[in-house]
């Protein structure tokens, strides 16, 4: 079994024993707010959550908004599953392994998209100004850097490889959070890295060549990420997820038309200089689920040999 698939049950299984027991339902004491507990990440792509617990979105439908921190989605899935949270964000690759191992999972909002312009996403891979690689294609047998290993950021990657016409099996991967990313290029630990901002910014200055958009060539309009619950509040309180639902849609188009917003409430909750804020490449957020890039990556986590069949989609999307 692969390492992440195996380190996301066992969480969520450990988790869900932690809180057995305990009332998900999210239900208030009688005319208080429900409390609403959001684990997310510090990067850019959940800016539109934080615009919009700044802007009401949530408090006018009686939800009082905590939003946690946490390292990453294979994190926050087994804290939402385990009752620690109500609510998460992860990306795609991550709740579709998750439904794939039957983890009481339901996706509720989009999260983020791929600008799905070329040359101009919010993600890349690069190399070396000096390196011999021209092209994705080349990568066959050299080393890529991956925050983690066996997830979205490998499979976009060996889409873009093979969109060249290389050989994606021959790509090796290793793990390498994306601060430390742009040292080990430069000093040839890895022959190539894929970022998102800002770090694809800091890459771009220290001169690094990026060679392709690999969520663009993953499927048009990716959907990288999105929120979701458990089963259980789903089922307990679908009054609660609904509201939830509609508030982050909201939050979704505003942050998507107020570009501006989005920089400057990044410094509320990253550490990313205004300057760099200035200069990086925004993700899309569509309010709705572009369904078809999902279905996209769940047969490209198939071919990889990630996921052994397709996911029941239906049962994860609204």
């Amino acid at each position: 079994m692969r390492r992440a698939l195996a380190t996301l049950v066992a969480a969520a299984t450990v988790f869900a024993g932690a809180a057995c027991g305990a009332d998900e339902s999210g239900s208030p004491s009688p005319g208080q707010p429900d409390k609403v507990e959001v684990g997310v990440i510090a990067i850019a792509d959940v800016a539109p959550i934080y615009l919009g617990k700044d802007q009401g979105f949530f408090s006018s439908r009686n939800i009082d908004l905590t939003l946690t921190t946490a390292q990453g989605g294979a994190a926050i899935i087994p804290a939402v599953v385990g009752g620690q949270y109500q609510f998460g964000f992860s990306n795609t690759i991550s709740l579709l392994l998750g439904e794939s191992r039957n983890l009481p999972l339901k996706v509720v909002s989009n999260g983020n998209n791929s600008t799905g312009v070329d040359g101009q996403d919010f993600a890349g891979l690069f190399v070396r100004a000096d390196s011999p690689i021209r092209s994705p294609k080349d990568l066959a047998g050299k080393t890529v850097a991956a925050n983690t290993l066996n997830n979205i950021v490998d499979t976009a990657v060996r889409a873009s490889v093979r969109k060249a016409g290389g050989d994606a099996t021959a790509v090796k991967f290793v793990e390498l959070p994306f601060p430390d990313q742009g040292a080990a290029l430069e000093s040839g630990r890895v022959d190539a890295i894929f970022v998102v901002e800002p770090f694809q910014q800091a890459a771009l200055a220290s001169g690094a060549r990026k060679i392709a958009s690999s969520y663009v060539d993953a499927a048009p309009s990716l959907t990288v990420a999105m929120y979701f619950t458990s089963n259980q509040l789903a089922s307990q309180n679908p009054d609660l997820v609904k509201r939830f639902s509609e508030a982050m849609k909201e939050s979704l188009a505003y942050a998507d038309s107020h570009a501006e917003e989005v920089r400057e409430i990044l410094g509320d909750y990253t550490r990313i200089s205004p300057e760099v804020r200035a200069t990086m490449i925004l993700p899309k957020w569509p309010a709705e689920i572009n369904r078809d890039s999902v279905q996209a990556l769940a047969d490209l986590a198939v071919t990889d040999g990630l996921l052994t069949s397709k996911p029941d989609l239906d049962k994860l999307l609204p």
